[in-house]
Formats: structure tokens, C-alpha cells, sequence
């Protein structure tokens, strides 16, 4: 039964930006020629572990995303794009809502995310099959310090710190239960694993075999420029 059931992805682009400065979303932001919003869809559009993509976008964007993101670059599957929350975790939990009762996985993902490889997505999404949870996650690559009023108090091992990518890609009926149960813990959680992790279910950890950063600045958008460069495009 569970083999037959789809894959989806729900990519929440409806943040309102406000780090980033500037009237326009950056998931609305071109770069290479493109929305930034309509690369991130691109890798779930070619990644073949999955059958169906829910987009989440702010209110007032929801027509541009319609109009000029997903029917300009003919993203077939798209099926819906739904109007976001006033944080995070609401606009997750919309875009579960709206996943057909046939879901039996998901894939969650930063719309402001657009270099993730297809190849990852299935492979992550295959980690969760496996294991009903899995996320996408980076060695800590620097030396990190504890700081208490502008004085290091300590240093802090890193061998075991990652740092928490997307999609992180769940069992559909476990992580819907999670975030019933984080629904009045506004700010409590960070990511949608700890919801899981609260629960007390174990997370598989799959590393990138290449860059995937979130654009949260706008130097960051000239270096997912260059790496899609890189890539072939613009």
C-alpha cells in the first residue's frame, strides 16, 4: 500500500524578506534569468522521487507565482499554490494541509534554497523510505566558541555538529502528528526535524554532494549566479 502512495514536495516560499531589504521577495529576485523561486522548483520538477510539488507563497504574491513562475516555465507538476502564514511553521502546515490523503511522503523545503541537485532530493528522499525521517546536513566546518558578553567562555566540539539543510523529507502521517503537537509552541522549534525529533523519532542524517545554500543576503544571490554559471546556465 505505502508503495503506491505519491512523493510530495512542499516548497515554502512565502516569506516576506525583510533581512534581505528591497520591496521584492528574494524568492521573486531574478538571478540567471530566472525568478530565484523557479530554479528551486526546477530541482523538484527533475528529481524523479517525486510526483507532486505544493508551492507556498505570500498572499500578495500568490498570482505572480501562478503567472510568472510556474506556468512560465511549464512546471507540470505543480498542482497548488497556497497562500502562506505569518511564520514558518504555519506556512509548512498549510502547505501539508493541502497534500492529497494519498501522500505517504514529504519533502520540505526552503524555496530560498534553488542549488539543491535532483540526485540529492532522491537520495534523501530514499534515506526517509527507509527510515520515515531524513534530512539533508553539512559538517560544521568552523571552529565554533561560546560567547557570553563579548568574551569566549569556551570552545566547543564539533565532530558531532551538523548544520540542518532542506528538504528534509518525512513519513506524511509523522510529520503532520508533529506539527499538530508543536501548533502552540510558536518559536520553540527551528527546523520541522526537531518537531520530529521532539517526539522522540531518530533522523537520518544524508550529506550534499554539492552546494546548497540559502540565499539570505544579497551577496549570496551572486554566488548562486556563479554556481549555476558553473552549471550551464545564464
Amino acid at each position: 500500500m505505502r508503495d503506491r502512495m505519491i512523493t510530495a514536495a512542499v516548497i515554502v516560499a512565502g516569506g516576506q524578506s525583510l533581512r534581505f531589504g528591497g520591496e521584492v521577495p528574494k524568492q521573486f529576485r531574478e538571478v540567471a534569468g530566472r525568478p530565484l523561486l523557479a530554479w528551486t522548483i526546477s530541482r523538484f520538477e527533475a528529481a524523479g522521487s517525486i510526483d507532486r510539488i505544493v508551492v507556498v507563497a505570500a498572499e500578495d504574491y500568490l498570482g505572480y507565482a501562478g503567472e510568472q513562475v510556474v506556468a512560465r516555465y511549464g512546471f507540470a507538476k505543480v498542482q497548488q499554490i497556497v497562500s502562506g502564514g505569518t511564520e514558518r511553521r504555519e506556512s509548512v502546515w498549510r502547505g501539508l494541509e493541502a497534500l492529497p490523503i494519498a501522500t505517504g511522503f514529504v519533502a520540505i523545503h526552503d524555496g530560498a534554497r534553488p542549488l539543491v541537485r535532483p540526485a540529492d532530493i532522491d537520495r534523501v528522499v530514499g534515506a526517509a523510505k527507509r527510515d520515515r525521517a531524513a534530512i539533508l546536513a553539512v559538517p560544521v566546518p568552523d571552529t565554533l566558541k561560546r560567547v557570553r558578553d563579548g568574551y569566549v567562555i569556551a570552545t566547543v566540539d564539533r565532530s558531532y555538529l551538523y548544520g540542518a539543510q532542506t528538504p528534509q523529507v518525512f513519513q506524511y502521517d509523522l510529520i503532520m502528528a508533529a506539527h499538530r503537537e508543536a501548533a502552540g509552541a510558536a518559536g520553540r522549534y527551528t527546523d520541522d526535524a526537531s518537531m520530529v525529533e521532539s517526539r522522540g523519532f531518530k533522523v537520518t542524517v544524508v550529506e550534499p554532494s554539492g552546494p546548497n545554500i540559502k540565499i539570505t543576503t544579497p551577496e549570496d544571490l551572486v554566488i548562486a549566479e556563479a554556481l549555476l554559471a558553473r552549471e550551464g546556465h545564464g
